[in-house]
C-alpha cells in the first residue's frame, strides 16, 4: 500500500472527524459520547500540533488515518510524558499505516524532548494491545470499571513506553 505521513493542518479536520466518528458512535474504543465536529477537531489539531504532534496518513491524497499525542496529565511534573492515540479508516487497517504513523509520532516526540508515551486501551481490544506491544509498550495497570459506554462498565488497560533517552536530564520541550 502506498501512502505518506505528514503533519496535520486544520484542513484535515473534516477527514479526521469522519474517521473518528464511528469509533465514538459504534464502539467503546473512545469514551467520548458524541463525535466531535470538524471545528472541534481543528481546535485539537492546532492545540496538540503546537505542544506535541498530530499527524495524518494520506493514500492518493486522501486522509486515511491519523495519530496524535496530547498531555498525559495537567500537572507540571508530567510535562515530559504524552498520551498517544491512532485511528484509521477501516479500509487501510493492517496495511502498515498505523505503524508508519506511530514511528513518525515517536520520532517527533523524542525530538521535542518527551520521555514517556502512555496509551489507554478500552478492554477487550486484542488488536490494539498487540499493536502497542509491538512498539515496546508495557502494561502499567488496569483501571477496572472506569468508564460507562454502550450500556456497561469498561476497563482500561494502561501501557507505557520510553521515548528517546529516558534517563537523559529533563530539558526544555521544543
Amino acid at each position: 500500500m502506498s501512502f505518506r505521513v505528514r503533519d496535520a493542518t486544520a484542513a484535515d479536520a473534516a477527514a479526521c472527524a469522519a474517521i473518528y466518528a464511528p469509533y465514538v458512535r459504534d464502539t467503546s474504543i473512545s469514551f467520548e459520547s458524541e463525535p466531535p465536529d470538524e471545528a472541534e477537531i481543528a481546535r485539537r489539531i492546532d492545540d496538540y500540533a503546537r505542544s506535541h504532534a498530530w499527524l495524518v496518513a494520506l493514500k492518493d491524497d486522501v486522509v486515511v488515518g491519523y495519530a496524535y499525542a496530547s498531555p498525559h496529565r495537567a500537572r507540571e511534573a508530567y510535562r515530559y510524558s504524552a498520551e498517544v492515540s491512532v485511528y484509521l479508516d477501516p479500509s487501510v487497517q493492517g496495511g502498515g499505516v498505523a505503524t508508519a504513523l506511530y514511528r513518525t509520532l515517536f520520532e517527533r516526540l523524542g525530538a521535542r524532548g518527551y520521555r514517556r508515551a502512555f496509551a489507554g486501551i478500552t478492554l477487550p481490544n486484542e488488536p490494539s494491545e498487540r499493536f502497542h506491544r509491538r512498539f515496546g509498550f508495557e502494561t502499567v495497570g488496569t483501571f477496572r470499571g472506569v468508564g460507562w459506554k454502550q450500556g456497561q462498565w469498561r476497563d482500561v488497560l494502561w501501557l507505557q513506553r520510553d521515548i528517546g533517552d529516558p534517563g537523559a536530564p529533563a530539558g526544555g520541550l521544543r
